[in-house]
């Protein structure tokens, strides 16, 4: 095989059509040489028949990392699928985030040692999100700002000028962008070598700032976070979470307080243990 330049990990549970139609997404990239890496918290069957019938038909390979459903372990199988990646460069993101088409392309554009790369999503209600379909994605309607207003996206407009097409008003928006550039798992991007020095995801770390911890032990480990998130577009289509609970944020922001304050690199609940 030979090596891509990019590795994409796409996480997902029991979310079939949203992961359709964000494979969609990756259906019409105008950068070509990556691979799909899809982290399956434990999906039923359904799942696997998506991932196979775009295994047919997608040039670029695409592995699917699961394991068993035994309660929400997304850290543990993101950490599997950092390890079956085959390129030097990750990027990662979610089973409910349909990427525009030049977003892998814009990822590798601003790859850049020394740092990781820091997006973000236009998240849609859940009436916009049912309604896309295959070929809003392949024509780009779906990211076409005129046309999710006109099918139910709220008029925010600093927040949608994340859609903006033109590169100067994006990099602008991004240079005085009062939001930190951190890791966010739908949308951020770094070094392989980088993630495993810090021994990838904390994985006693449930729903609620995982991704987050992450981060900021690479921020500790000397990266620095560049912001993309009005050039690497994405749109967050809405879902239940019922996975989430108060109980598992109030222990995560303690693990990541923890690691703030003590300045760790390292986590001993990692890849390795």
């Amino acid at each position: 095989m030979i090596k891509p330049v990019v590795s994409v990990i796409i996480s997902t549970y029991n979310s079939p059509e949203w992961l359709k139609k964000t494979l969609w997404g990756y259906e019409y990239q105008l950068f070509k040489d990556f691979e799909l890496v899809i982290a399956d918290d434990g999906s039923n069957s359904a799942t696997k028949e998506i991932i196979n019938l775009f295994k047919d038909k997608f040039k670029y390979p695409i592995q699917h990392i699961w394991h068993e459903d035994i309660g929400f372990r997304k850290s543990l199988i993101i950490n599997k699928a950092i390890i079956s990646c085959n390129a030097d460069y990750l990027l990662m993101t979610d089973g409910d985030c349909i990427p525009r088409n030049d977003f892998v392309s814009v990822h590798v554009k601003f790859a850049k040692k020394g740092f990781f790369l820091s997006g973000g999503a236009i998240r849609l209600p859940m009436s916009t999100s049912r309604l896309i379909g295959y070929k809003d994605v392949k024509h780009q309607k779906a990211f076409d700002l005129t046309w999710l207003r006109d099918n139910g996206l709220e008029n925010k407009p600093l927040k949608n000028l994340k859609l903006t097409k033109n590169k100067k008003t994006s990099q602008f928006m991004n240079m005085i962008s009062p939001s930190n550039a951190s890791w966010n798992g739908g949308n951020a991007s770094g070094w392989k070598e980088d993630i495993l020095a810090i021994n990838g995801m904390d994985e006693r770390m449930q729903y609620g700032g995982q991704d987050r911890e992450l981060g900021e032990r690479l921020l500790n480990y000397g990266l620095k976070g560049l912001q993309v998130r009005y050039s690497a577009v994405v749109v967050h289509l809405e879902h239940a979470r019922g996975y989430a609970s108060q109980e598992s944020i109030n222990k995560n922001k303690e693990i990541r307080k923890k690691t703030r304050k003590d300045k760790k690199i390292w986590t001993e609940f990692g890849i390795k243990k």
